[in-house]
C-alpha cells in the first residue's frame, strides 16, 4: 500500500510530479526555461498533456489538466493522471514521488494522490517470486500547503479500506470460504475497535434463515452471518444505518450451472460483503459520528446431492415461502434473510450492495451502479450526488409495483427469479418484499470486478462502492426534510 505524507519542501533530487491546470503557472523551480517553453509550445500546438524529463539526478513529470469541465469531471481527470504517474514511476523503479500543484486546488491535488495510491495497488500474493512483481513505488509526498494533515490521514484510510476489500475479492475460494471470510471481517473489526459477532450454522438455523441455508445446502463448507457494529459516543443518528452485503464466496450457479467462461470471476461474488465491511471499518477509522451496522451473510453456491433444485419451496426467516425457479438467483435469498434481520434494529436507513444480476451489467456496463429505492428519495439524491463527486456513479431505476407482480409464484408467496427483461429491477423488487423501512438497493455486478485493467480501479477487485458510501456517510444529513421522505 502507498504511504502518503505531507512535505513542505521537496527533498533535493526527489522525483517530482507536477499537476498543472495553468501552463503559464509553471515556474522554473523544477523546470528550466527551455523545458517550460517546450511544454507550452507542445501543449498549444499539438495539445500534448503529458511530459517527462530525465534530469540525470531525478525525474520530473508534468500532467496538464483539461480546462472547462465540470468540477467532478476535473477530479476524475486528476485521479486518472495520478494512475498514469504511478505507472511511470514504477516503470522507472522509483521508490518515492513528490506531487506538486500548479494552479490546482487542494481537492484536485488530493484526487491525483488518490489516483496514485489506488492505481499503485497490486495483488501478487501467489506468485512464486512475489518480490519480482511488486511495485517499487511505496511513498507519495504531497507538497501543497493548502492540504492539511487530517485530509491526508483520511485519504490514507480510504485507500487502506479499498485495498483490504480488493484483497478479499481477489482471494480464490480455496483460500477464502465463508468461515475464513468471517475471520477476515473479525480481524478488520478488531483493528478498527468495533464490535463483531459471527453467527454459525446452529444460530443461523435457530433464526430460520432458510434463504442462506438453501444456498449453502450444496456446499461442504459452513455458512456464516457476520454482524459488525460501530457505535461511537453520541452518534448523530438515534437509529442505525444498516449496511447489508452479499457474501457468496463462489457461485457455480448451482443446478442451473453457469456455462463457458461465466464462472471465471465468480470468486468476486462476495464483493458486496467486502464492500460493506470495508465501509464500516473506514467509518470507524475516520471516527464518523454515525451509528452503523453491517450484516454480512456468507456461503458458496455449489452442487452436491443435497443442493437445492428448481421447483423446491423454501421458508425464509420472516416466514415468506419462496419457490426456487433458478438456483443461479441465489444472492437474493441470503440477502432477503439479512434484510429481515435488519428490521430488528428499527433502522433509519438500510442499504444493500450485491453483485446480483447480469441485467445490471448489460444495462450499464462497468460505468455505473444500478440502484433502486423505496421510502428513501432524499437519501438516494444524496447518494447520487456522492457518486458524481467520487466518480462511482449511480443510476436509479424505477421501482414500480408492476415489476413486483412478476415475482409472484403460483404455488408460493414468491418465486426467486423473474423474466429476462428488467432483471435487475425484479431482483430488487424481490428484496423489497423483506423490508419495511427506508431502503436502497445497489447492484454492483458491473463495477465490482475488472477483467481488464481500468485506470486507478485496477485489475480484479475494484473496491467500487466504498468511496461512494463513505462520502455519502461523511455528508449524510438526516435532518434534511427530503431525506426523511
Amino acid at each position: 500500500m502507498t504511504t502518503i505524507k505531507k512535505t513542505t519542501q521537496p527533498e533535493k533530487n526527489a522525483a517530482i510530479a507536477i499537476l498543472a491546470f495553468d501552463v503559464a503557472s509553471l515556474d522554473t523551480s523544477f523546470l528550466d526555461a527551455g523545458e517550460r517553453n517546450y511544454i507550452i509550445t507542445q501543449n498549444n500546438t499539438h495539445q500534448l498533456t503529458s511530459f517527462s524529463f530525465n534530469k540525470i539526478s531525478h525525474w520530473v513529470f508534468v500532467k496538464i489538466m483539461p480546462a472547462g469541465k465540470e468540477d467532478h469531471l476535473l477530479l476524475e481527470a486528476c485521479r486518472k493522471a495520478g494512475d498514469e504517474l504511478q505507472s511511470e514511476a514504477n516503470k522507472l523503479q522509483l521508490p518515492e514521488l513528490t506531487l506538486v500543484g500548479a494552479g490546482a486546488s487542494p481537492a484536485q491535488v488530493l484526487a491525483c494522490a488518490e489516483g496514485v495510491a489506488l492505481g499503485n495497488y497490486h495483488f501478487y500474493k501467489y506468485f512464486k517470486k512475489e518480490t519480482d512483481k511488486k511495485h517499487t513505488l511505496t511513498t507519495l509526498h504531497l507538497a501543497d500547503e493548502q492540504v492539511d494533515d487530517e485530509q491526508i490521514l483520511t485519504l490514507q484510510q480510504v485507500t487502506e479500506a479499498v485495498s483490504k476489500a480488493r484483497d478479499l475479492v481477489n482471494e480464490p475460494v480455496n483460500h477464502l470460504n465463508a468461515t475464513q471470510l468471517a475471520q477476515h471481517f473479525k480481524a478488520m473489526a478488531d483493528d478498527a475497535g468495533i464490535d463483531a459477532e459471527v453467527l454459525t450454522r446452529k444460530k443461523i438455523e435457530a433464526l430460520k434463515m432458510g434463504g442462506l441455508l438453501a444456498v449453502n445446502a450444496g456446499s461442504v463448507d459452513e455458512p456464516t452471518f457476520t454482524i459488525l457494529e460501530y457505535k461511537p459516543k453520541n452518534p448523530r443518528n438515534e437509529h442505525p444505518i444498516v449496511l447489508v452485503g452479499k457474501g457468496v464466496t463462489y457461485d457455480t450457479g448451482g443446478l442451473n450451472i453457469k456455462t463457458g467462461s461465466y464462472m471465471n470471476d465468480m470468486k468476486s461474488d462476495m464483493s458486496g460483503a467486502a464492500t460493506m465491511a470495508a465501509v464500516v471499518y473506514l467509518a470507524a477509522k475516520a471516527r464518523l459520528p454515525l451509528h452503523l451496522v453491517a450484516l454480512l451473510p456468507a456461503t458458496d453456491n455449489r452442487l452436491n446431492a443435497n443442493a437445492v433444485v428448481p421447483g423446491d419451496i423454501i421458508n425464509m426467516a420472516d416466514g415468506t415461502t419462496v419457490e426456487i425457479t433458478n438456483t443461479d438467483a441465489e444472492g437474493r435469498l441470503l440477502l432477503a434473510d439479512a434484510l429481515s434481520y435488519a428490521g430488528r434494529y428499527n433502522p433509519l436507513l438500510v442499504i444493500d450492495a450485491a453483485t446480483l444480476t447480469g441485467s445490471a451489467v448489460r444495462a450499464l456496463g462497468r460505468y455505473a451502479i444500478a440502484a433502486m429505492q423505496t421510502k428513501a428519495d432524499g437519501a438516494m439524491q444524496q447518494l447520487t450526488a456522492s457518486g458524481n463527486q467520487v466518480y462511482e456513479r449511480v443510476v436509479t431505476f424505477p421501482f414500480w409495483d408492476e415489476y413486483g407482480e412478476l415475482m409472484k409464484s403460483d404455488i408460493a408467496d414468491l418465486k426467486n427469479s423473474g423474466p429476462a427483461e428488467a432483471g435487475m429491477i425484479t431482483a430488487g423488487k424481490f428484496l423489497e418484499k423483506f423490508t419495511s423501512y427506508s431502503y436502497i438497493h445497489l447492484d454492483i455486478a458491473g463495477v465490482a470486478f475488472a477483467e481488464k485493467r481500468d485506470s486507478y480501479r485496477g485489475l480484479g477487485g475494484t473496491g467500487t462502492g466504498i468511496r461512494l458510501l463513505f462520502h455519502f456517510l461523511q455528508h449524510f444529513d438526516d435532518e434534511r426534510e427530503e431525506v426523511r421522505r
